[in-house]
């Protein structure tokens, strides 16, 4: 990856709907090898997508927590069975692998208190392999960037 990919990556993060005779005047390029750089990125994987930005609380999910999982052992079944099991729940929108005492980190969102204690209770601690949970309840998101800074 040169710089113009890398100024390519900043537009289109900042604006995945860009046409690409706009990219390439702002990236320095005519159209054409413009277009070849984003299809070699997409190919590549560095561009994984495109996707809207969207009010998670205006399509009625205003309810964010965060579950720090404690599992009984990392072992290479459980890790396997508990990612499986947690790409079924809608609520799952981030699944992370951590470092230290939690072994994973979810965040999940609900319409409210009641959806969230039901998933809890009749999805979540019913995978294998679960010895905790924690629950931190977002107040408010503070910063939120999906934009590496790339420029």
């Amino acid at each position: 990856m040169d710089k113009i990919d890398r100024r390519i990556i900043a537009h289109l993060q900042k604006d995945g709907r860009m046409p690409v005779i706009d990219l390439a005047d702002r990236v320095g390029l005519t159209p054409t090898p413009c277009a070849r750089r984003v299809a070699r990125l997409e190919a590549e994987g560095i561009i994984t997508g495109y996707s809207a930005r969207v009010d998670q609380a205006k399509l009625g999910y205003p309810l964010t927590v965060f579950i720090f999982v404690e599992l009984e052992r990392q072992s290479h079944e459980t890790l396997s069975g508990f990612e499986r099991a947690v790409t079924r729940f809608d609520e799952v929108v981030e699944c992370h692998l951590m470092t230290g005492t939690r072994d994973i980190l979810l965040k999940v969102v609900t319409p409210d208190l009641t959806a969230f204690d039901r998933f809890l209770e009749t999805q979540l601690v019913h995978i294998p392999g679960i010895r905790a949970t924690r629950s931190s309840f977002s107040l408010r998101t503070m910063v939120q960037r999906d934009v590496l800074p790339l420029d």
